[in-house]
């Protein structure tokens, strides 16, 4: 049995790897970030409309990275 890997394939296999990677640092971010609002409202349910806004900047400009990974891996 013969296998070819072509050059193709290894960058494919790159890409995902890549995105994957690329994932991982704004998914723990996001968990973090979500983790904090929630402990702060928990402690002080009063705060939750002043940790509203700022959590869910957060998560956006956190979740904006694993965009950036997106569009980088797309542009090859």
């Amino acid at each position: 049995m013969n296998i070819t890997i072509t050059p193709a394939a290894l960058i494919a296999a790159a890409k995902v790897l890549g995105m994957g990677l690329g994932a991982i640092g704004p998914g723990i971010g996001i968990g973090l970030i979500g983790l904090g609002a929630m402990q702060a409202i928990g402690r002080n349910p009063a705060a939750s409309s002043k940790v509203l806004v700022p959590m869910i900047l957060g998560m956006a400009l956190a979740e904006a990275i694993a965009i950036y990974v997106l569009v980088v891996i797309l542009m090859n």
